[in-house]
């Protein structure tokens, strides 16, 4: 009897445990949605800081995932940072050194120390960019927005995209916020539509169209860019607000050579911020309605920080001194979130300096592919970070040899700590703040620490030259005497009209001077 329950057992149930010990299926690979905004600060959001403008579609997807605290772009304009983020290097090795166009050479015209050096016009085709990584895996890519990164030949869909939905050379939107667009890469489709609102629709039809197949959506939003644009009822709304807040009669300082704004209450810039927002919104909403919120990784950040002098002088970033186009932190640091599914814990948030090259390996190891530490030789992934863990301590870079139109001056930076080193390469000085007591860099302390500047100098310097990084030369031109008076009228004329400007958009009959109150949502 014994023997028959034993032959039972090998005859039925070894073959029925067999058949239970097949591998199961192959887990799907994420979903990626990398959401960049142009000339957005970090305390722009409402959730890194910001009361006026009111951001809460932003806000709930930075407490989905890790909030980084001390994340930056890699430049304080937009080509070099863009091209930072395709490629995972640092600008001086793609050596996108300025937003392209910018003049350069004895091309530069106005009156400076220096000569700006020249520099690369077109995305490097030698490089791998993540797009095409990510296709190489077999990832559907798709681009949406802003490019700036070359000319014909050097397109979204030449480094790597399938589709590419608005991206081409200029930095500006050519119609503006409103359609008609005048944007071959993007057909118009109703009078008045939001470009931003655009933007999100075209990616949220990418993303319906392939969700069944593993995806990278790239949306690079032109807002918040100027011109500053927004809708008659949105202006409406935060100039009611601002003025309910209590108007003041100062909202800009002179910092070094050029009026900076203090006070965030500018009623377009607050309804552009909105709109923003109602697009981020859109996108995450697809996500979760077609039940892909589980299994897509959405990152979020800016090319550089928000517009607080120069362009539109759209906005204060406080506690951070200046802004876009400036080598301190308003011009660098930025919002900075990535909020990946079963793996970042909702509302965790991390103080480690990271960087825009964190990106790229970053979004490999999340997709489970391998490392190309030889491209992305600038970028370190983070996922011990967001996996709760730690990475090694690291010095963070800067080089931007270019006179901002914001004020910016040619300049190279190294973090390493908490201490921040400028070297200016007019005057070959340099600046050292300590940003755990000094975050906007009121105190340079560079005489009080005479080593540690010596030490951090050297250590740029050797990067530099590591780099190769172009060194810009004196400009026989200048005229200092010209020069003085230069900056004295940016100081009163400038700065008033400045201060007039931004009390004229406050009052209650403001009329834009251009046509574009009638935006409408897309219709679906």
């Amino acid at each position: 009897m014994k023997k028959l329950s034993l032959l039972f057992l090998i005859l039925f149930v070894v073959p029925e445990f067999a058949q239970s010990t097949t591998p199961p299926p192959v887990p799907q690979r994420p979903n990626f949605v990398f959401i960049l905004v142009d000339d957005l600060g970090r305390t722009d959001i409402g959730v890194d800081g910001s009361t006026f403008y009111e951001t809460p579609n932003i806000d709930k997807l930075a407490n989905s995932g890790m909030r980084f605290t001390d994340g930056y772009a890699t430049c304080q304009v937009c080509s070099p940072s863009r091209a930072s983020l395709m490629t995972g290097k640092y600008t001086p090795r793609h050596d996108i050194t300025n937003y392209i166009g910018a003049a350069s050479g004895l091309n530069w015209k106005r009156n400076d120390r220096i000569l700006p050096p020249e520099y690369a016009r077109n995305l490097p085709h030698e490089d791998t960019t993540i797009a095409e990584a990510m296709k190489s895996a077999g990832y559907k890519t798709f681009f949406a927005g802003k490019w700036h990164l070359g000319t014909k030949g050097s397109y979204p869909e030449d480094h790597g995209f399938d589709v590419n939905k608005g991206g081409y050379d200029p930095g500006t939107p050519p119609g503006g916020f409103f359609a008609p667009f005048k944007n071959p890469k993007l057909k118009d489709k109703q009078p008045g539509e939001s470009l931003t609102l655009r933007l999100a629709k075209e990616t949220c039809d990418f993303i319906e169209d392939n969700a069944g197949e593993p995806f990278f959506a790239y949306l690079a939003f032109y807002a918040v860019h100027c011109p500053i644009q927004t809708t008659e009822k949105l202006w409406s709304k935060y100039q009611k607000k601002a003025t309910k807040a209590g108007l003041v009669d100062k909202r800009f300082i002179f910092d070094r050579n050029m009026a900076v704004r203090q006070v965030q209450d500018n009623p377009i810039y607050g309804g552009m911020m909105e709109t923003l927002d109602d697009a981020v919104g859109m996108v995450t909403d697809k996500l979760k309605k077609l039940g892909l919120d589980k299994n897509t990784v959405v990152i979020f950040t800016s090319d550089n920080g928000g517009v607080s002098s120069g362009d539109n002088f759209a906005t204060s970033l406080l506690p951070y001194r200046g802004g876009k186009g400036r080598q301190w932190e308003g011009g660098i640091r930025v919002p900075f979130y990535i909020s990946a599914p079963g793996i970042t814990k909702p509302g965790s948030v991390s103080s480690t300096p990271v960087i825009a090259t964190d990106f790229y390996p970053t979004i490999l190891e999340l997709a489970g592919l391998p490392l190309n530490n030889a491209q992305h030789k600038d970028g370190k992934s983070l996922m011990p970070l967001l996996t709760g863990g730690k990475i090694a301590k690291r010095d963070l870079f800067w080089h931007y040899p270019h006179y901002g139109n914001q004020g910016g001056e040619p300049s190279a930076v190294i973090r390493s700590g908490n201490y921040k080193l400028i070297r200016y390469y007019e005057d070959n000085r340099s600046e050292l703040y300590d940003l755990s007591r000094d975050i906007g860099e009121q105190s340079d302390i560079t005489k009080a620490n005479p080593r540690r500047t010596t030490r951090l100098r050297a250590k740029l310097d050797k990067w530099l030259i590591q780099t190769g990084a172009s060194i810009p030369v004196k400009d026989k031109r200048f005229d200092p005497g010209k020069k003085k008076i230069q900056r004295e009228n940016a100081r009163t004329k400038w700065m008033q009209r400045q201060e007039d400007r931004a009390k004229q958009i406050l009052k209650p009959d403001f009329k834009a001077r251009r046509n574009w109150w009638g935006s409408q949502p897309p219709k679906d």
